[in-house]
């Protein structure tokens, strides 16, 4: 008996309204990854001229510079793999868009399960993300913290 008021609780219908608002999400979403695939590959592009940049300025930055310690190749190595990091939101929030303006013109009810799929892992993702960056400043913050803690002692 519960089993089948759970089923009829969310045999949920997409009415016109709906389909306006998610048809509007679609529209939304491909200019968004579109801008994110466009910003992926200037990034790219910095990462890879990033290196030859900085060899020609290393002269005129004088011999006390910290970036020759660190490498300006490693730092464009960087910026690639973030690129590549901020490739797969858009290509999430991509597929969700050309899958829902599908779904929705097809009335096809397994396309619109995968369009939903994939902003589901375009949340997912940046929801893991931004832990990852939240964790990482709480890091920073707590040995910023002890930094000062034990330079005061000094």
């Amino acid at each position: 008996m519960q089993q089948q008021e759970n089923n009829n609780l969310f045999d949920l219908q997409i009415d016109q309204s709906s389909i306006n608002y998610l048809n509007e999400a679609a529209r939304w979403s491909r200019f968004l990854s579109i801008i994110g695939f466009i910003y992926c590959g200037l990034m790219v592009l910095m990462g890879i001229f990033f290196g030859t940049f900085m060899a020609r300025m290393m002269p005129l930055m004088g011999a006390d510079s910290p970036l020759p310690a660190v490498g300006s190749g490693a730092i464009g190595f960087v910026i690639i793999l973030l690129a590549l990091l901020l490739f797969f939101p858009a290509y999430y929030l991509y597929n969700f868009s050309s899958k829902m303006r599908r779904a929705l013109r097809s009335n096809d009810q397994i396309v619109l399960t995968e369009s939903l799929k994939n902003l589901k892992s375009f949340f997912k993702f940046y929801g893991i993300l931004v832990i990852i960056v939240v964790s990482f400043y709480i890091l920073i913050f707590f040995a910023a913290l002890i930094g000062v803690m034990v330079g005061s002692r000094h």
